[in-house]
């Protein structure tokens, strides 16, 4: 079997259409008391410039860093996450279209070797898709998903 090389180191790029407007949407993601509804299901504090904070999923009893970066309201965030000696960086972009907002998302900035990379980098993708869909359905009907809490299979079925 051949080897395989990394030549580009792997990003997230992922993105909705939520149909509420932009101001709606960016407070969805900087407000804990909103973004605990399909996220994380606890903060340290509001996303605001130069901020500094922990989320916390305490289903998972996982928590990561947040260190904002760039905070241009309603239209750009940027924030590196995860712990001082294994941070990645999210930028999220909210586009308004219409009455609507296409939220993208880019994570970048993986550590490790190249398997590493992919995993993560594969994980993310996945998670912040499932973020951005449970964000959508709060948004949008104001149900609450739990596909975060539900992701990691109970320890009973044996995966």
């Amino acid at each position: 079997m051949a080897e395989l090389r990394l030549t580009h180191a792997p990003t997230v790029d992922t993105g909705m259409l939520i149909r509420r407007p932009p101001e709606a949407v960016f407070t969805a993601f900087v407000d804990p008391d909103v973004t605990t509804r399909f996220w994380f299901t606890k903060s340290t504090g509001k996303l605001a410039p130069g901020a500094s904070v922990e989320w916390s999923w305490e289903m998972y009893g996982v928590s990561a860093k947040v260190w904002v970066r760039e905070f241009d309201e309603n239209r750009r965030l940027v924030f590196d996450w995860g712990s001082e000696e294994s941070s990645t960086t999210v930028e999220m972009r909210f586009l308004p279209w219409q009455e609507t907002t296409y939220v993208h998302v880019k994570e970048s900035g993986f550590p490790g070797d190249g398997d590493q990379i992919v995993a993560r980098a594969i994980d993310s993708t996945g998670g912040f898709t499932m973020v951005l869909s449970a964000a959508k359905a709060l948004l949008e009907h104001d149900a609450v998903l739990t596909v975060v809490a539900d992701k990691a299979p109970p320890s009973g079925l044996g995966l």
